[in-house]
C-alpha cells in the first residue's frame, strides 16, 4: 500500500546514504510507502551511478564526505536533520557527514540511524577489492546474500564493476575522524538473519556518541531494507517523532 508522496518541506529531511553499489534511487521509493511519516527519505547520489555514472567514483570515505557536504546541507536546509546509513558504506558515510553537519553549525542532526554495519574502531570489512572479477562478485554476493545476474552480461559488468570496486575500495582504506564524540542519538538496526555482521557489533556504534543509544532487531538478512522496508520505516518515523516531542518537552520546561 503506497501513499501520497510528500515534498522535502513536510517531515524532517533524512539524509539516505547507499550501500557498495547502491545509489539514490534504492531510498526514492521509501516516500510513497506506509510507514514514513514526518520524514522525508532524501538520498545523496554517489558519482559512478545512476545520473551521475559518468562521473569518476571515489575511493576515500573523507573525500566523499567532504563532496557531499554541499548537497547534504542543501537537502537540509535550515531546519532539523537525520541521517541514515547501511552496510559498511552508507554506515561510514552517514557517520562521517553527521560530522561534518555538526562543524559547520549550519543544522541540528536530530538523530543517526546506523543499519547493519560494523563501528569505525572494527576496521575494514574485507580486503577484496583487488580479486579478479570472479572472485570479487563471489564474495559479494556471499556477504549480501544476493545473486547479481546483470554480471553474467560482460557489457554491464564492464561498467558497473569499476564503482563497485571503488565503494570496497573506500571501505579497506577508511580510517574514522578522531576528535571527540559524537552529541547525536543514534539507533543501530541489526537484522535477526544477517550472517555478515552481528548484533554485537552493531551495539558497538554506543561509542561513538555520548547521546542516548538504542539497539533495535529488525526481521530479515543483511538487505533487509530491500526485501521489506517496512519495519524500518516505521521506526525511524517513530522515533523522530519521539525525539521531537522530548525536544519540545524540554522547551516548555526550560531545561537543556
Amino acid at each position: 500500500m503506497t501513499k501520497t508522496t510528500t515534498s522535502g518541506r513536510d517531515g524532517v529531511p533524512l539524509l539516505c546514504l547507499p550501500f557498495a553499489g547502491g545509489g539514490a534511487n534504492f531510498f526514492r521509493p521509501w516516500n510513497g510507502m506506509d510507514g514514513l511519516t514526518g520524514v522525508v527519505a532524501t538520498p545523496l547520489q554517489l558519482p559512478g551511478r545512476e545520473r551521475r555514472l559518468d562521473d569518476e567514483p571515489y575511493r576515500d570515505v573523507h573525500v566523499a564526505a567532504d563532496g557531499l557536504l554541499p548537497d547534504a546541507l542543501k537537502a537540509a536546509g535550515d531546519g532539523p536533520v537525520a541521517l541514515f546509513g547501511h552496510c559498511f558504506l552508507g554506515a561510514a558515510l552517514a557517520y562521517e557527514l553527521t560530522r561534518r553537519i555538526i562543524e559547520t553549525g549550519a543544522n541540528d542532526v536530530v538523530h543517526l540511524f546506523i543499519s547493519a554495519a560494523r563501528p569505525p574502531s572494527a576496521g575494514p570489512v574485507s580486503d577484496v577489492s583487488e580479486l579478479t572479477d570472479d572472485a570479487f562478485l563471489k564474495h559479494v554476493e556471499e556477504t549480501t546474500g544476493r545473486q547479481y545476474a546483470g554480471y553474467d552480461v560482460p557489457e554491464i559488468r564492464d561498467l558497473f564493476m569499476p564503482t563497485l570496486r571503488a565503494d570496497y575500495t573506500m571501505d579497506e582504506s577508511y580510517r574514522p575522524s578522531g576528535g571527540a564524540l559524537l552529541d547525536v542519538p543514534m539507533t543501530g538496526v541489526y537484522a535477526a538473519d544477517d550472517t555478515f555482521v552481528s548484533r554485537d557489533e552493531v551495539a558497538e556504534w554506543q561509542n561513538v556518541t555520548t547521546a542516548g543509544f538504542s539497539l533495535v532487531e529488525l526481521p530479515g538478512g543483511h538487505m533487509y531494507p530491500d526485501d521489506d522496508p517496512g519495519p524500518l520505516l516505521a521506526l525511524i518515523s517513530e522515533t523522530i517523532a519521539a525525539g521531537r516531542v522530548e525536544s519540545a518537552r524540554r522547551l516548555t520546561h526550560g531545561t537543556a
